[in-house]
């Protein structure tokens, strides 16, 4: 057998071609299956950081076949509860971990360095059962009472979930000199959070219009806001503290989304 009948036996073909690292995103931030991939490597993930907000319309989209077959099946409420309940099931708890451990850690009130290690306990505490209810019971209520508004909204919260993220790792320091925020700040290009927020910008206007520009805009506060207490209280942000930032964001994304406004207002 020769030499590159061999080597090519060996290398994975990559069947996305150049849209690779939003496969790569989708493989990082969800359960959705990605074959043909090439192997999972610590530089490959930064690529696909441009691409986070990609993924997460992804993951709204199977959220809404989701809604789509609870609706027809039951009443909002089960839909809703559907909804949230795929939601954690598509991306395997990952940001609900990371908002239990950010909770756990922060609302602690001793040193940085311990929360750091409270953080870092797999353990669940008070505050971080109680971040998990709330934050799992208001994305139920505000679907149950969104109406046809539902659909927008299940497409649009998760994308600008993960521009949270994106907006985290870029605009603030990572917490410990060994963490994920540290590799990935590392190697991130100027030009890609631009990518990720222009991106974001059009399917917000996309899917929500005037709707979906005041979601982004109250998303880009209470991460701005979350991101600066953090960074206060912990020398910069955490692996965590980006799923805690990614599961709020979402929470303020339905709030804007499925709230009654003037007809003028949406109409602008």
């Amino acid at each position: 057998m020769s030499s590159e009948h061999t080597t090519s036996q060996h290398t994975p073909r990559n069947w996305w071609g150049p849209l690779w690292p939003i496969g790569e995103a989708l493989r990082f931030l969800t359960v959705i299956p990605t074959p043909g991939l090439p192997p999972m490597t610590a530089e490959a993930i930064p690529r696909a950081i441009p691409y986070f907000p990609v993924a997460g319309l992804a993951l709204g989209a199977l959220l809404v076949v989701v809604g789509w077959i609870a609706g027809a099946l039951w009443n909002e409420i089960v839909r809703a509860i559907a909804l949230v309940v795929a939601w954690g099931v598509l991306t395997a708890g990952l940001h609900l971990d990371g908002l239990s451990d950010t909770f756990d850690g922060v609302m602690s009130w001793r040193s940085r360095e311990r929360k750091l290690e409270i953080m870092r306990d797999s353990r669940i505490g008070v505050m971080g059962a109680l971040a998990l209810a709330a934050v799992l019971g208001l994305k139920a209520a505000f679907l149950a009472t969104a109406g046809d508004g539902w659909l927008a909204a299940v497409l649009l919260a998760p994308a600008l979930g993960r521009w949270a993220d994106v907006y985290g790792i870029m605009r603030f320091p990572p917490a410990r000199d060994g963490g994920l925020g540290r590799t990935f700040q590392s190697q991130l290009r100027p030009g890609d959070f631009l990518i990720a927020s222009g991106t974001t910008l059009i399917l917000a206007l996309a899917l929500g219009g005037v709707r979906g520009l005041i979601a982004l805009t109250l998303v880009w506060l209470a991460v701005h806001l979350l991101g600066r207490w953090w960074t206060r209280d912990l020398g910069g942000l955490t692996g965590d503290t980006y799923g805690a930032l990614c599961e709020i964001a979402e929470v303020v994304a339905l709030a804007a989304l499925t709230a009654s406004m003037p007809a003028r207002l949406i109409s602008a």
